[in-house]
């Protein structure tokens, strides 16, 4: 089960070379809940900027799907990442910790680390540290759902200073899966979410409109897109007939929110 990943954890390491480079969420024999400390092990993140003197301050920390056994960093990684630099946006793609060898609560931690880890480096991406989106893709979006409920204020007291930091993404991305509620969850708190999925992917698209349905009820900020044909696993369906506006409507979705500095 573990070697496709091995392979594709290398290969997005291999590839991230002058333009994208990869930077690990904790140091090495720090990382938590560990169950060992080979690559599998050691949950990282890809850096993609945008072009020189096209950053606007935004970030994205992306994490694809994949079943939580491998993850589709093609479809789900590097083609989202590439759309959100066209906007200005700097892109984090998160290679986060899988099963068999680790469970959810792995998972979350990555998340949350993710999101203190670009916090903490802010100044030096010249990022603005409210606007960053955390985007889930099919179990990234379970996860999703999930990091947003653990997430909160850092700890004052922590000895690593990163973990001093809110972990609450600015706004959430959730594609194909609405994940599960858990027991600390307060849909009102969530951040601004954009729900998306295809008609036809039932569990996705029925889960993502109750989703809404909670949230709206709830208070939160919610807006879903339910495409009427298609399929799971579109990725950012550039030339798509059925999904190519999907990232178009997130771009308006979030310019509403103030993310890209429009009306909030």
């Amino acid at each position: 089960m573990c070697k496709p990943l091995f392979v594709a954890v290398l290969s997005l390491a291999a590839w991230a070379g002058e333009t994208h480079y990869n930077i690990p969420l904790w140091e090495p024999g720090k990382v938590p809940l560990a169950a060992g400390d080979g690559p599998l092990d050691a949950p990282f993140l890809t850096v993609f900027e945008p072009p020189p003197g096209k950053s606007n301050g935004t970030a994205v920390v992306i994490a694809p799907g994949g079943s939580n056994i491998m993850l589709m960093y093609g479809l789900e990684g590097i083609e989202v990442a590439e759309r959100f630099n066209d906007w200005g946006t700097t892109a984090f793609v998160l290679t986060y910790r899988l099963n068999p060898r680790y469970g959810e609560a792995a998972r979350v931690l990555d998340g949350n680390r993710a999101m203190r880890l670009v916090r903490s480096r802010a100044k030096e991406w010249k990022l603005d540290p409210s606007k960053i989106l955390f985007a889930g893709f099919s179990a990234g979006s379970s996860m999703a759902r999930s990091v947003a409920a653990a997430s909160g204020p850092g700890d004052a007291n922590a000895a690593d200073p990163i973990d001093r930091l809110d972990s609450k993404p600015n706004f959430l991305l959730m594609v194909y899966s609405a994940g599960r509620a858990t027991p600390n969850e307060n849909l009102k708190n969530f951040p601004p979410t954009f729900l998306l999925a295809a008609a036809y992917d039932k569990g996705a698209a029925n889960g993502s409109a109750q989703l809404f349905l909670d949230m709206n009820r709830a208070g939160g900020v919610a807006e879903i897109h339910i495409y009427q044909k298609g399929r799971h696993g579109f990725g950012a369906a550039t030339t798509s007939p059925e999904f190519s506006p999907w990232m178009d409507a997130l771009k308006h979705f979030l310019k509403v929110g103030g993310y890209f500095g429009g009306t909030k």
